[in-house]
């Protein structure tokens, strides 16, 4: 069965351009990407990166609504620990004010899952299980992020990105206020509010989660489709899938479970240039990794011509493995590989390269290959 393809967009700032152009890239990449058939375009929330524009998702979001007609626009995700749910409801009820029943609005656990990894460094770190094949997908051993997120730089981030003192509520208490802000439901100590705009907006609701954790389990329980990452979490994907299915019980929004699970590609007419295009991309996982921030995207000279060791390799080699690159009939195969062994009832593609021609070429391959 061939499902649905939809595209996820870091709005990529490219070494010697600037954060302008690459929205600018961003909006015309939308324009395209409705042109080729893709499902929805959703935009990531990134703070503190040289290397990516995508900090405000509702500011880029209804960007993207103006030049498009008919593609669903959304989040992948809003980083709820960041912002109440009162303004995440009143920035998407105004998008769905103007442009009504287009929006999809995914929600991410930042700020609770830095705690949670922090806690993590107190307990002996488990044995990485082996990498594994499971039905022709590749399941590489698990990053581990605990030390990342216990970075001095990654605590300065988290007291910029919220009001002082302030405190991350629940994410299941989160995702139900936002819930009945929407349905006109909410209540407090007897008494009711009502958000305007934001009440009866017609968006979708979305979980996304790299791990079988809360996120899968809020999602499943809710009865709320749920977006993988095995872009970002290789190594967990599976584990997420089964632990929102677990979960799921019917609503008012699914029947049954619904899968979207994401993937980094890079096509082109050939395998080679596929290659030649993606190989500034360890450059880049490694900025991120190492907690620098994702660096502008490299081209294939500046990344042939930086230091590069077997450290280096190792830190990213999770991350190299299961990007999908190559000529448009084999990266279809990869991506349908990818449907089958998770069961995923759509597919979220996300490309970089330093050029933009090259992504809206790879966007356009990808599309002829595979009937969207």
């Amino acid at each position: 069965m061939t499902v649905p393809l939809s595209v996820l967009d870091l709005a990529p700032i490219s070494s010697g351009s600037d954060a302008g152009a690459a929205l600018r890239n961003t909006i015309d990449l939308a324009r395209r990407a409705e042109a080729f058939g893709y499902q929805r375009y959703w935009v990531a929330e990134h703070h503190f990166a040289a290397g990516v524009a995508s900090a405000a998702p509702a500011v880029l979001i209804g960007l993207i609504a103006a030049a498009t007609d008919r593609i669903r626009v959304g989040s992948g995700a809003v980083q709820v620990g960041h912002q109440t749910a009162l303004s995440v409801v009143e920035q998407f009820g105004l998008l769905d004010a103007v442009y009504p029943g287009r929006f999809d609005l995914g929600l991410g656990r930042s700020g609770q899952r830095r705690t949670e990894a922090l806690a993590a460094l107190a307990a002996p770190p488990p044995a990485p299980a082996p990498a594994r094949i499971v039905d022709g997908l590749l399941i590489p051993p698990a990053f581990d992020f605990s030390r990342l997120a216990a970075q001095p730089r990654f605590a300065l981030f988290a007291r910029l990105l919220q009001q002082p003192g302030a405190r991350s509520p629940d994410f299941a208490d989160v995702v139900d206020d936002i819930r009945a802000l929407i349905a006109g439901t909410y209540t407090r100590d007897g008494l009711d509010v009502h958000a305007t705009p934001g009440e009866g907006a017609k968006v979708e609701l979305w979980i996304l989660g790299s791990s079988a954790g809360q996120s899968a389990t809020v999602a499943g329980e809710r009865g709320l489709p749920f977006a993988a990452n095995y872009h970002v979490a290789p190594a967990s994907v599976l584990e997420a899938v089964e632990a929102y299915r677990a979960a799921f019980r019917p609503s008012e929004v699914l029947d049954r479970p619904y899968v979207l699970v994401s993937a980094d590609v890079v096509v082109a007419p050939d395998t080679a240039t596929a290659r030649h295009l993606a190989s500034p991309y360890r450059h880049w996982v490694r900025s991120i990794r190492t907690g620098a921030g994702a660096i502008p995207f490299p081209t294939p000279a500046e990344a042939a011509a930086a230091p590069w060791t077997d450290e280096d390799q190792a830190l990213v080699q999770d991350r190299l493995d299961t990007q999908f690159v190559g000529d448009p009939a084999t990266v279809a195969a990869q991506l349908r590989t990818l449907q089958r062994a998770t069961g995923a009832d759509e597919l979220l593609v996300t490309t970089i390269t330093h050029d933009h021609a090259d992504r809206v070429r790879s966007f356009e391959l990808l599309a002829g290959e595979w009937p969207v």
